[in-house]
């Protein structure tokens, strides 16, 4: 059997076997979601494997995603409600659309989990069975994943609310050529992308953010300055590192202070001898032995 293949516009039939042939571990990562794509995934997930398959789910919650209905938060909720061990994962820059089915089988391809992905547009990409490949796929997604905000199930369902909340303001405004209609939408988009901060934040903090950040683009990119470092971070985390918003939200500042911040995860990275500088470039330290 050939360990690669080449996937066109009905790649969904050979993402259809990947996931009716998963055994307990099923890792999606979709910038955008729909509805029609959870159904896609739970027509083709039995009963016992709802309740035994742990799936995890990285895509991009952003307010904007989610005005134009490129994400819909709603369909995330009722996929983590029916498949019982879900984890959701929020990240900004999220643009890979992977599908790894235990370490058995991949899919990389240009095919969001949505309408368009799976049936109107013609997509394009690559199936693997080669274990090792398999292996390196879900380990590299995963790294990257661990850099975003897990979404638990009673936050989704707050986050669902805004969401509804900022949809219906923004086909308002859309409607009307009223100040006030456009006001109102800027002020739901503001509370949303403030709720999405907080989310990231529950169980962590920007310094924590920023240290395992520092670790993945050293560990990516090789030694670095802290000036080549300056423009990863803030693309990986533009929610956290707005130059043009001094954002405070619960008492505590987001957005001119990011550098400062990155300066201090620095710091504690250096002090825990996880990294260190030399000639002016951060490093990973060399583990012992």
């Amino acid at each position: 059997m050939c360990r690669y293949s080449l996937l066109h516009k009905d790649w969904k039939d050979e993402f259809s076997k990947l996931l009716a042939g998963t055994a307990t571990d099923l890792l999606i990562s979709s910038p955008f979601v729909s509805r029609e794509g959870t159904d896609f995934v739970l027509g083709r997930l039995t009963r016992s494997m709802r309740s035994g398959v742990r799936l995890h789910l990285l895509t991009n919650l952003s307010p904007q995603n989610v005005c134009q209905g490129a994400t819909d938060p709603d369909a995330i909720r009722s996929l983590a409600e029916r498949v019982i061990m879900t984890s959701v994962t929020h990240l900004p820059r999220l643009h890979a659309k992977v599908y790894v089915a235990d370490t058995r089988c991949a899919i990389i391809t240009s095919g969001n989990l949505t309408a368009g992905g799976l049936m109107r547009n013609h997509e394009y990409g690559i199936l693997t069975t080669d274990s090792v490949a398999v292996r390196q796929v879900r380990q590299d997604i995963e790294d990257f994943g661990h850099l975003g905000a897990r979404v638990g199930f009673k936050q989704l369902m707050a986050y669902c609310e805004v969401a509804e909340r900022i949809q219906k303001a923004y086909r308002k405004q859309l409607s009307s050529a009223r100040k006030a209609a456009r006001e109102e939408f800027a002020r739901s988009f503001r509370a949303a992308e403030e709720e999405l901060v907080r989310l990231r934040l529950q169980q962590t903090s920007p310094t924590k953010i920023f240290e395992d950040t520092i670790l993945y683009c050293l560990k990516t990119q090789g030694p670095l300055t802290t000036r080549q470092l300056h423009p990863l971070i803030q693309a990986l985390h533009p929610d956290l590192c707005d130059d043009t918003v001094d954002r405070v939200i619960d008492g505590q500042h987001y957005g001119k202070r990011w550098k400062h911040m990155v300066r201090t995860a620095q710091s504690h990275l250096k002090e825990r001898r996880l990294v260190e500088i030399v000639d002016g470039r951060w490093r990973l330290r060399p583990t012992d032995g």
